[in-house]
């Protein structure tokens, strides 16, 4: 009979069959099912979101440039952990085993750093396009490319690989800790850094790159207004018009400055608490209940891009629109001008 109680004095095992095995959660089924329902329904969010970011950017010509190949390689960063990282982490989470094995369990882990240290690069990247396109536009219009711009993709992509996998295969994050993890329960799966290594991982990988990126965006803004009011007051004092489509395109590049930065500040509220808990946690033993639903709030940033691009970009509903109602099979729907509906 299903234990409708979680009685803890029936104590389950992950694997019955083997000794040494660790306990399998006792939390009632129905609490389970709920948890389950709640988790499946972020990563079917994360995974279907992200997809329509992808072949948005990807069909619509009109959307092939250097700021949205950017947007479109974060996006498939979201997508990627939606379905290789999420899904094992959910059973992890709820059932409090791991069902699939030591080496995938390294592989699952070197994942989930890789997507993490490839979101914090791309934002990086986008934070300097944004940069270059309004404080800098001539010099972004001519040396910014989209063939610079996914050579820089590749770099970064590479360096999260060897950065995610080289971690754990050479476990350089448990050195000096190595008797925590001698003969381990069976039936577990757990990425511990040790003090040095949890201490350079947030500052390398978070504070430092995310101080840097809030300057960027600061500069960004004020830069951004003082252009404004130096156009304002030119236009006055020469009773001229400003030029329609040059000031489309500014407002474009502004509004897209001010959608990313959104997109970092939400990155910002999902990832602090966790790269918080990973310095204190090799010195204060942080409850595991605790560190599991900070690890699911920082996977929840990647369901909240596309709800951000939705949101901030008309061309992204209209978008949505013309891939639902099945007009993006129809010929020469990739040549169909996104913006010609915003105002």
């Amino acid at each position: 009979m299903l234990n409708l109680t979680g009685d803890p004095a029936v104590m389950q095992y992950c694997f019955p069959q083997l000794k040494g095995s660790c306990p399998r959660s006792q939390t009632m089924v129905l609490i389970k099912v709920a948890i389950y329902i709640f988790l499946a329904f972020i990563i079917l969010m994360t995974v279907c979101g992200n997809l329509l970011v992808i072949i948005s950017i990807s069909h619509f010509r009109q959307l092939h440039s250097p700021t949205n190949l950017l947007i479109l390689s974060l996006a498939f960063t979201d997508w990627f952990l939606g379905v290789s990282v999420m899904p094992y982490s959910m059973i992890r989470s709820v059932e409090n085993c791991w069902y699939f094995g030591e080496l995938f369990c390294k592989i699952h882990s070197s994942f989930d750093i890789v997507m993490s240290t490839a979101s914090v690069l791309h934002l990086g990247l986008i934070s300097v396009d944004r940069y270059l396109a309004i404080c800098k536009p001539l010099q972004y219009r001519t040396s910014v490319t989209i063939h610079k711009v996914a050579v820089l993709i590749g770099i970064t992509w590479l360096l999260s690989i060897a950065f995610g996998f080289g971690v754990v295969f050479s476990k350089v994050n448990v050195v000096g800790v190595e008797e925590l993890f001698i003969n381990p329960c069976t039936g577990t799966c757990i990425v511990f850094f040790n003090k040095q290594e949890g201490l350079l991982g947030a500052f390398l990988g978070f504070f430092i790159p995310y101080t840097v990126m809030m300057a960027l965006y600061i500069k960004i803004f004020y830069i951004a207004k003082v252009q404004a009011k130096m156009i304002n007051c030119s236009l006055q004092m020469t009773g001229a018009k400003r030029d329609k489509k040059n000031s489309t395109s500014e407002q474009r590049e502004k509004k897209a400055a001010k959608t990313l930065g959104i997109v970092l500040g939400v990155f910002l509220l999902c990832w602090l608490p966790f790269d918080m808990v990973l310095i204190v946690d090799p010195f204060f033993n942080t409850s595991p209940v605790i560190f599991d639903a900070l690890v699911w709030l920082a996977y929840f940033n990647s369901s909240c891009n596309p709800l951000i691009y939705g949101y901030f970009y008309p061309w992204f509903r209209r978008v949505f629109k013309i891939i639902i109602t099945g007009n993006i099979l129809k010929n020469g729907s990739s040549l169909l001008n996104i913006y010609a509906e915003n105002k």
